[in-house]
């Protein structure tokens, strides 16, 4: 009962929340000090986790444009302009739009805030990549964009419904996982937000910790790990690759290929955790879910 009342004290106090006060200054991801002379009334996402959240939490209002990527919710990005991607952005449509505010991520790869910055634009660079920083960035965009109520309803709503699911694998045995991000091979560590998801699912990433949140792994290793589930792949590619064919996942059938719509919410770090975790329950423990 007590949990009942929590939740509705955390919902009134969300109701609430104080406005958010301009001029306002963030740090970003790359230690950027981003300052908003006023509430942002023209944003631009570059990531499709940006896209989903300012939707979640009553801020789509403010989006001019999105990345190639972002397709949901469907009913708001199919009517809003494409201005490219991280490592292929349309710097001039983006500026002709004269965003106030443009979300992009912090790879120095891309070097995405960098080219947006270099050509006047007030750029937040930043993107989760663990479980906690998922959080962490929604409350950061609410509290940018002047939604810090919406913000604080959905991360009381995704703990929620998170928690649910969590429980229904509780006391089940932990199953090995190797989580294929694409084919190179690129995988997930533990701490990464895909390898807490796994945790959280009943699962065990094969992936040690100190190669990191998203390690490109040696074919070798996930050989000697041989993982009890496969995610991210089907058994027709696995049984292709030297020394696959008799792991235990290829064996049994355990190779999941993820919808298009579960492969989106695993790789977004964003408002769909929910729908990730639910998949890989069903994943790796088929009948958890009721």
């Amino acid at each position: 009962m007590f949990h009942r009342f929590l939740l509705a004290a955390l919902l009134a106090g969300a109701s609430t929340a104080a406005a958010a006060t301009y001029p306002l200054t963030v740090t970003d991801d790359l230690g950027r000090t981003v300052t908003l002379k006023a509430q942002p009334r023209r944003i631009i996402a570059m990531l499709p986790s940006h896209t989903e959240t300012l939707a979640a939490i009553g801020a789509e209002s403010a989006l001019i444009a999105v990345d190639v990527f972002s397709n949901y919710p469907k009913a708001l990005t199919d009517r809003l302009p494409k201005v490219g991607s991280g490592y292929q952005p349309d710097i001039e449509k983006i500026v002709a739009l004269k965003p106030d505010l443009v979300l992009a991520d912090e790879s120095s790869g891309s070097r995405l805030t960098e080219k947006l910055a270099a050509a006047g634009l007030t750029v937040y660079g930043g993107t989760a990549q663990t479980f906690n920083e998922v959080f962490e960035k929604i409350a950061v965009l609410g509290k940018l964009t002047n939604h810090e109520a919406g913000a604080t309803r959905l991360i009381t709503t995704m703990r929620g419904d998170l928690n649910t699911l969590q429980a229904s694998v509780v006391g089940r045995p932990k199953v090995s996982t190797y989580f294929e991000i694409d084919p190179t091979p690129y995988s997930v560590g533990p701490n990464s937000f895909i390898g807490a998801l796994i945790t959280k699912a009943g699962g065990q990433t094969i992936v040690p910790a100190a190669l990191g949140d998203f390690p490109k792994l040696d074919p070798e290793l996930i050989v000697k790990a041989n993982p009890q589930v496969m995610v991210g792949l089907d058994t027709a590619l696995a049984r292709t690759r030297p020394g696959w064919s008799t792991l235990r996942a290829v064996q049994t059938g355990r190779v999941y290929e993820p919808t298009p719509e579960e492969n989106d919410a695993l790789s977004r770090p964003g408002p769909r955790l929910a729908v990730a975790l639910k998949a890989l329950i069903r994943m790796l423990h088929p009948g958890a879910l009721k």
